[in-house]
C-alpha cells in the first residue's frame, strides 16, 4: 500500500494550533502507476473541496535509496503540486531538517521525538497515526510557525508524499 499523508491545522485566536483533520490517501501497490496517480489527484481534490484551505505546505523531495523509489515519489509529488496549483493554493515547501528544527529545535530529531512534539503542540490525546499523517501535521506546524514570523497566522493543508508512493 502506498501512502500520502495529509493534515489540516489551524491557529485559533489564542494563537494555539489545532488539528482539524488528518489521515492518508492510500493506493494499492499492485495498481498501475497511472491509476494510483489519478486516485491521489482525486483524493487531494476532494480534500481541498471539503476543507477549503488557504495555503498548502509540502515536504521537499529528499534523496531515496534507490532510483525507482525516487522516481515514484517524484511522480506523486508532481501530481500533488499540480493539483494544489490548479486549485490556486499558494504552496510552501520545507525540507525534513527544517521541519525538525521548527518543531524541536534540533534538525536531527528522531521520529518519536517529532511525533511527541506534534501530539503536544496540537494537544492530541493520542499520537497521530499513521506515521505519514503525523509527518504531514509536522509540516503543517512548521509552516504555521514559520509564517508567524512572516505573514501572520494561516490555515493550511499539508500533503506529504509517503516513502512508498
Amino acid at each position: 500500500m502506498a501512502t500520502t499523508g495529509w493534515g489540516v491545522v489551524e491557529k485559533g485566536r489564542d494563537q494555539r494550533c489545532r488539528a482539524v483533520r488528518y489521515g492518508c490517501i492510500l493506493t494499492p501497490a499492485a495498481t498501475p502507476m497511472v491509476e494510483r496517480l489519478q486516485a491521489l489527484a482525486r483524493g487531494l481534490q476532494r480534500l481541498i473541496d471539503d476543507e477549503k484551505p488557504d495555503v498548502a505546505a509540502v515536504e521537499e523531495l529528499f534523496f531515496a535509496k534507490d532510483s525507482r523509489t525516487a522516481a515514484n515519489v517524484g511522480q506523486a509529488r508532481g501530481v500533488i503540486l499540480y493539483v494544489l496549483s490548479q486549485r490556486g493554493l499558494p504552496v510552501h515547501e520545507y525540507n525534513p531538517r527544517n521541519v525538525k528544527m521548527a518543531l524541536t529545535g534540533y534538525g536531527g530529531a528522531d521520529k518519536s521525538q517529532m511525533q511527541k512534539m506534534v501530539q503536544g503542540l496540537l494537544s492530541l490525546k493520542e499520537m497521530p497515526k499513521p506515521d505519514d499523517a503525523a509527518d504531514a501535521l509536522a509540516i503543517a506546524l512548521c509552516h504555521l510557525n514559520t509564517q508567524r514570523f512572516a505573514d501572520g497566522p494561516a490555515g493550511a493543508v499539508r500533503p506529504k508524499t509517503g516513502e512508498r508512493p
